[in-house]
């Protein structure tokens, strides 16, 4: 009836949660360096990541965390046009709405999980047309990079 979760779905679990400290590590690890490397990159008007020192959060994730997902987002230096040919420019990174697994994924707030919100709304919480979110998965860093620097150089 659902009151309880199935012997498969316990099972699962049990599985996964044997490796989420080293998967855990492995995100916060691969979002660092992504995260740097976007801040250094020309085409980059801003990171948002508290693994960051720039970020005003910093100090705060600092006190409050001793780790990281691997969620960040940033904000792409060109046009609607341009931020749309860049996150479906990548092969690693994969296109999509959802967040949080072990693949590293990207997503385009303004015309997928936020594409209903009214424009001028969407301006108020923060989410313009140049915002570009990733979930920094697990994969080798350096795929994840090359991947991003090559999606860069398509547009």
């Amino acid at each position: 009836t659902g009151s309880i979760a199935g012997p498969f779905d316990c099972w699962i679990l049990m599985k996964g949660i044997k490796t989420l400290a080293v998967r855990m590590r492995q995100h916060h690890s691969n979002c660092a360096l992504v995260a740097e490397w976007l801040e250094k990159h020309p085409k980059v008007a801003q990171v948002f990541c508290p693994l960051l020192k720039s970020n005003p959060q910093y100090e705060l994730y600092k006190r409050q965390m001793s780790g990281y997902n691997g969620m960040l987002s940033f904000e792409f230096d060109g046009d609607i046009n341009q931020v749309k040919k860049l996150v479906s420019s990548t092969r690693v990174f994969q296109l999509a709405e959802s967040l949080g697994g072990v693949e590293s994924l990207i997503g385009h707030p303004a015309t997928m999980t936020h594409a209903a919100v009214p424009a001028a709304r969407r301006l108020e919480l923060g989410i313009n047309d140049n915002l570009i979110r990733l979930s920094v998965g697990i994969e080798n860093v350096e795929d994840l990079i090359n991947d991003l620097d090559w999606a860069f150089g398509q547009v």
